[in-house]
């Protein structure tokens, strides 16, 4: 895949208006092109990062329980109609041989993954795959709640509606209760 073009992005964006019948030469969608192509470069700036670079930082501590990062915020654009996705992650990981990372890693590991045109179910896997690749942990745990622009704006126009997407590997993935603990911790208010 190619570096980003905004000037693509304008040449399209200006089609797409003239195709739905606006004017893009009028005061208010004058600069829109240009806009839209500065907030993909920023939105999709994903596409060109592997989200695995977050996890470079790896410390020793001896701590083998859960560690677990809640309400991580993100905002992401579905690959069907490019229109937002929102909401937050859970991650949790128990530490093998003594190898942590950073708590603002993880929240890092989220964005750089959610800044992609991608499915929720992806987005999800691809934060627990990496927690796997760079610690090896015994157990990784991601739950993402997001709502999808494209049910609330569009099509069966239900907003307010959310998704949750899990990923279990590891220990997770193999033992019932330890996987009922730590949802159940991810789903526990303050």
């Amino acid at each position: 895949m190619g570096q980003f073009d905004e000037q693509k992005i304008q040449t399209a964006v200006r089609m797409i208006l003239e195709a739905i019948g606006e004017d893009p030469e009028r005061e208010g969608l004058l600069e829109t092109p240009a806009r839209v192509a500065r907030m993909y470069s920023e939105v999709f700036s994903g596409l060109h990062q592997d989200p695995r670079d977050q996890l470079l930082t790896i410390f020793n501590e001896d701590h083998n329980e859960v560690v677990l990062v809640k309400d991580i915020t993100f905002y992401s654009l579905c690959e069907h109609h490019l229109v937002p996705f929102f909401g937050h992650a859970h991650v949790a990981y128990i530490p093998q041989g003594s190898r942590i990372t950073g708590l603002s890693k993880l929240a890092r590991l989220v964005e750089s993954t959610a800044r992609r045109p991608q499915l929720q179910e992806r987005l999800t896997a691809s934060v627990a795959d990496a927690l796997v690749d760079r610690l090896d942990p015994v157990a990784v745990a991601v739950m993402v709640e997001a709502e999808h622009m494209c049910m609330a704006m569009r099509g069966v126009n239900k907003p307010g509606t959310r998704t949750v997407t899990t990923a279990v590997r590891g220990t997770y993935a193999d033992d019932v209760l330890l996987r009922k603990e730590v949802f159940d911790l991810m789903r526990r208010s303050h």
